[in-house]
């Protein structure tokens, strides 16, 4: 088995995957197993195909704080609140004209340029 990780309270997904979350797989015979997940859709996807073979599933996010788990939650339901939080941080972006056009400038998460500019006009 291998280490993926995502949670129920913790649910910040994002664009941008570096395999860093983890799912945990538990058996009480084979012990514990984690599995390195490039997504939260391969984690979600590891822990439906191996749910029914192990005691217990967890996904673990890039902070180390465990975000679902099978003991408490159904792998579905959990799924679904993620997507409904994904699309609802896309939505909730306040649109932002950088004038550097930087893709990742956004009103609530400036580029360097942007907090370089907004910390000299108040000056």
């Amino acid at each position: 088995m291998a280490d993926r990780q995502p949670s129920t309270d913790a649910l910040r997904p994002s664009e941008t995957y570096d395999g860093r979350i983890t799912v945990r797989l538990m058996d009480d015979e084979d012990g514990v197993e984690e599995v390195r997940c490039s997504s939260y859709t391969d984690a979600i996807e590891l822990v439906r195909e191996n749910q029914d073979n192990v005691a217990a599933a967890k996904i673990i996010d890039r902070d180390d704080d465990v975000v679902f788990t099978s003991a408490e939650m159904d792998i579905d339901v959990w799924e679904a609140a993620w997507e409904n939080e994904k699309r609802s941080m896309r939505v909730s972006v306040e649109p932002h004209d950088c004038p550097y056009e930087s893709i990742s400038c956004f009103a609530n998460d400036l580029c360097v340029q942007c907090q370089m500019d907004e910390i000299q006009s108040r000056w």
